[in-house]
């Protein structure tokens, strides 16, 4: 019987990556969200190099599977973007264990900021099972219902 390892979690800022790592970790949201999604869209959208921006992910072999970042918004706001699974590791809830981490750095750092993100539409209830709330109308970006969501911690 072969025991399974558990992905290994990683928390950086942009300046802390490696050409390598930044390298596997855009691969991984190209490959979920421009070619399996089919959204030819500009991934790079320059917020991944803001001071204030972490990159979390987790990787099995060195090799990234699961991914999101956390972006500092203006209005002193927190945003999770960017959430995603390389198929050959969806179902096994790395999704829910990195929004979970995420969410305790962010306690941690920051515990009565807001967070929100916008949820692609068919994973509104995953999220809202994690105490997101709808917030405002459902919109459609690169061909994909999606409806913002909030997670209030403010005082």
């Amino acid at each position: 019987m072969t025991v399974m390892s558990q992905p290994i979690l990683h928390a950086l800022a942009f300046d802390q990556l490696t050409a390598r790592t930044l390298h596997d970790l855009v691969r991984l949201r190209i490959d979920v969200f421009v070619v399996e999604q089919r959204c030819p869209y500009a991934e790079l959208d320059g917020r991944d190099v803001e001071p204030t921006t972490r990159h979390l992910w987790l990787s099995d072999d060195d090799r990234p599977v699961a991914y999101l970042r956390i972006l500092a918004e203006p209005d002193g706001e927190r945003r999770i973007g960017r959430v995603c699974v390389a198929a050959s590791h969806r179902g096994k809830r790395l999704a829910d264990r990195l929004l979970l981490d995420a969410l305790a750095q962010l306690t941690a750092s920051d515990p009565d900021a807001d967070v929100v993100l916008d949820a692609q539409a068919h994973l509104a209830g995953w999220y809202e099972r994690l105490m997101f709330c709808p917030d405002g109308e459902g919109f459609v970006e690169d061909g994909i219902p999606h409806v913002p969501l909030r997670l209030s911690r403010g005082t």
